[in-house]
C-alpha cells in the first residue's frame, strides 16, 4: 500500500482537516491545526508531500522520525502541529487495514468509556453558572471555566478577590459533586497566581491549569510548592524533551500535551509514560474538533494514567461531531462510550466539510490594557 495523496480542508468554526488516501482506496483522516495560524500548518504538511507520496503509510514511526530528523531543525509547534495532524491520519489508514480500532494497536483497551468535561465561557458569573447547570443537565460530571484576564495592571486586591469570589460562587451553584477545573491561560505572574489558587482551594479545584508560562519551570514549580491544589499544563510544549524538567523538578501534578502539536497519538503515548513513572496524570489539551477528539478517545482508552478528556464546545456540539461524522460522539452521564470501530473509529462528512469550508484566516484575539494599550496575554 502505498500513499497517493494529502488535503487539507479548513473547516468552521477554526478547524483544519486532513485527508490522506492510498492506493488501495483506504483513507485517513487526522487534524493538522495550530490556533490562529492554520494556514501556516498546511505550508508544513504539504511541504511534507512530496516525501509521503508513494510511502508506506504502515511504517508510521519511520514516517514520523523521517518528517522529524530529517529537516535539521527539529520540532518547533508549527511542524509538530503539521507531523501530529499527518500522524493521526496514518494510524486511522493502519487501523482500518487491520481492521481494528487505535487502541487495540497501542496496547488494547484499558477503559471502555472516557470521562470528559465540558467548558464554561460567559463575561459574567452569572452566564457561567447558567452555562454549568446546562453541562450538569446534559450529564457532564465536570466543567472547566477560565480566570478573567487582569486587564488593567492595577487593582491588585479586587481582581484577586473577584476570582476568588467567582470560583465560590460556581462551586455552591453546581454543588459538591461537580468537578471544576480553572485555566489560569498564563495570563498571571506567579506570585498573583499563588494568591488565587491559594483563595480557591478551599472549594476543590479539579486541577489548575497553566497558572503561568510553562518555559520557566522553575517559576513554576514555586507555584506548586506553595499551594495544595493540583497542577497542571503542557498544551504549549512538544515533543516528549520537553516535559522532561517538568516531571524532574515535580512540577505537575496533570500533563496536558495537544495530540494536535505535541507530535500524535504515540508521541503523547510516550509522554503519559513518563508521566506515570512521575505518578503524573494525563489530560490532553484539546480546544479543537471532532478528528482531535477521536484521536484523543482512541489514545485515553489505552492508557492507565489518562485522567480527562477536554470537551471545547466553541459552537453548540459541533466538535463531538454533529454534522461532521456520520456517527458523532454522544455524552452519557459524563462520558463517552468506546466503540470497536476501526481506526480512529469516525466517519467524515465531506460534504459538510465542504460546506462549512472557509479560507483558514481566523487568528488568535489579541488583548490590550484598558489603561496604557499594553499587551495583555490572552
Amino acid at each position: 500500500m502505498k500513499i497517493t495523496n494529502l488535503e487539507v480542508f479548513h473547516v468552521k468554526p477554526r478547524w483544519s482537516f486532513l485527508k490522506i488516501t492510498t492506493d488501495e482506496g483506504i483513507i485517513g483522516w487526522g487534524e493538522p491545526i495550530l490556533e490562529g495560524r492554520a494556514r501556516t500548518v498546511e505550508a508544513a504538511v504539504m511541504e511534507q508531500a512530496s516525501f509521503l507520496i508513494g510511502e508506506d503509510p504502515l511504517r508510521i514511526e519511520y514516517l514520523w522520525q523521517s518528517m522529524y530528523r530529517n529537516t535539521f531543525y527539529r520540532g518547533g509547534v508549527i511542524l509538530m502541529s503539521a507531523i501530529s495532524g499527518i500522524e493521526q491520519a496514518l494510524w486511522d489508514i493502519k487501523g482500518k487495514y487491520y481492521n481494528m480500532p487505535v487502541y487495540e494497536m497501542l496496547g488494547g483497551m484499558y477503559r471502555d468509556r472516557i470521562r470528559i468535561y465540558g467548558h464554561c465561557w460567559g463575561a459574567t458569573t452569572e452566564k457561567i453558572i447558567d452555562r454549568a447547570l446546562e453541562r450538569k443537565e446534559k450529564g457532564f460530571t465536570a466543567i472547566k471555566i477560565l480566570v478573567e484576564p487582569f486587564m488593567a495592571n492595577r487593582g491588585v486586591k479586587t481582581y484577586i478577590e473577584s476570582q476568588i469570589a467567582r470560583f465560590k460562587a460556581i462551586r455552591e451553584a453546581v454543588g459538591d459533586e461537580m468537578d471544576i477545573a480553572i485555566d489560569f491561560h498564563g495570563r498571571l505572574s506567579p506570585d498573583m497566581a499563588i494568591q488565587v489558587i491559594q483563595g480557591i482551594e478551599a472549594y476543590y479545584p479539579l486541577f489548575v491549569e497553566e497558572p503561568c508560562l510553562p518555559e520557566n519551570t522553575d517559576a513554576m514549580a514555586r507555584i506548586t510548592s506553595s499551594v495544595s491544589a493540583s497542577i497542571a499544563t503542557g498544551e504549549r510544549l512538544v515533543g516528549r524533551g520537553a516535559f522532561r524538567s517538568l516531571f524532574e523538578s515535580g512540577t505537575v501534578a496533570v500533563v496536558q500535551p495537544d495530540l494536535c502539536h505535541a507530535g500524535g497519538i504515540l508521541e503523547v503515548k510516550k509522554i503519559a509514560a513518563m508521566a506515570e513513572t512521575y505518578y503524573c496524570k494525563l489530560s490532553p489539551h484539546n480546544p479543537l474538533g471532532p478528528v482531535s477528539l477521536a484521536a484523543n478517545i482512541q489514545l485515553a482508552a489505552c492508557t492507565p494514567n489518562f485522567l480527562i478528556a477536554e470537551h471545547f464546545g466553541m459552537k453548540e456540539e459541533w466538535d463531538l461531531g454533529e454534522g461532521y461524522l456520520e456517527k458523532p460522539f454522544e455524552v452519557e452521564d459524563g462520558y463517552i462510550k468506546l466503540t470497536d470501530r476501526p481506526g480512529l473509529g469516525i466517519t467524515v462528512n465531506e460534504g459538510v466539510i465542504k460546506e462549512r469550508a472557509f479560507s483558514g484566516d481566523w487568528d488568535s484575539p489579541r488583548l490590550y490594557s484598558e489603561d496604557d494599550n499594553t499587551i495583555i496575554d490572552w
